[in-house]
């Protein structure tokens, strides 16, 4: 008789700007990685998905082939075959890490699994993903090249997939790693006067859109202004989210806990 798991998961993503260097083309960031996958060890969540962004592997070779346009010609074939490989590349880099520490994760490729329609998921097989949860797995998910019924094929952020699992899978809340400590009343990076925003509503954010930029690193995804407005759509579904810095240490760990944790959460009201 098999034992299953019980509980609503926590969907924690890993940004593309914290386990690799987006500035230099397929270069990921080890240590980073390595110090995560422990956290998240540590931590020991009964049930977690988790999804990471594609940061310096993916992107620029979307943009390159111009994928988020979907299919024009012959050549973006082969794009997408390389983005593909790219983030498998960078996911098996991941998977190593959480395997080393006892995390039982387990790949699922978007690729294989999702069809988007004008760049939105129209249809996900869940079930595979569904019974491991139950078993005690980890699945693990990333922003992918992925066929589209009217594109194509579209690029499939995983800020989409993180607000489409938690929304299907009635999650527990949902974790932002970034490389900022959350929200600023201002960009903190021109402006001093800028602050830590502790707790926002979604009626709160909306007058604070303009403040927030997309990354200026090649980004086809969109950056944080494109991250919040993936995030709305589980939060109307009052569905918690924190946003906090992955690239300090324990922050990840404390947040996966439940502890207090220098941060932005994101409520519905």
């Amino acid at each position: 008789m098999v034992r299953e798991m019980n509980g609503k998961p926590i969907v924690l993503k890993l940004g593309g700007s914290v386990i690799t260097n987006k500035k230099k083309p397929s270069t990921p960031n080890l240590r980073a990685i390595e110090r995560l996958a422990n956290e998240i060890s540590q931590a020991k969540i009964s049930s977690l998905i988790l999804v990471h962004g594609g940061g310096s592997f993916g992107h620029p070779v979307a943009e390159r082939y111009s994928l988020a346009e979907g299919f024009r010609d012959r050549s973006q074939v082969m794009g997408f075959s390389e983005t593909h490989r790219a983030m498998t590349e960078l996911n098996s880099l991941v998977m190593e890490a959480l395997i080393s520490h006892n995390i039982p994760a387990v790949e699922v490729q978007p690729s294989s699994c999702v069809v988007t329609k004008a760049g939105r998921i129209t249809n996900m097989e869940l079930n595979p993903l569904k019974k491991m949860l139950k078993m005690g797995f980890v699945p693990v998910l990333y922003g992918d090249a992925v066929l589209d019924s009217e594109k194509g094929f579209a690029i499939l952020s995983g800020d989409q997939l993180v607000s489409s699992l938690a929304i299907t899978l009635d999650a527990k809340r949902i974790i932002m790693g970034v490389d900022e400590d959350g929200l600023y009343t201002a960009d903190p990076k021109t402006d001093p006067s800028a602050h830590l925003i502790d707790q926002i509503t979604l009626e709160e954010l909306k007058s604070l859109k303009h403040t927030i930029e997309g990354s200026k690193a090649t980004d086809v995804t969109g950056g944080m202004l494109r991250k919040i407005i993936e995030l709305t759509l589980a939060i109307e579904q009052d569905i918690q989210t924190l946003i906090v810095n992955a690239t300090k240490s324990q922050r990840v760990y404390k947040a996966l806990k439940g502890e207090k944790v220098i941060g932005t959460i994101i409520k519905k009201g």
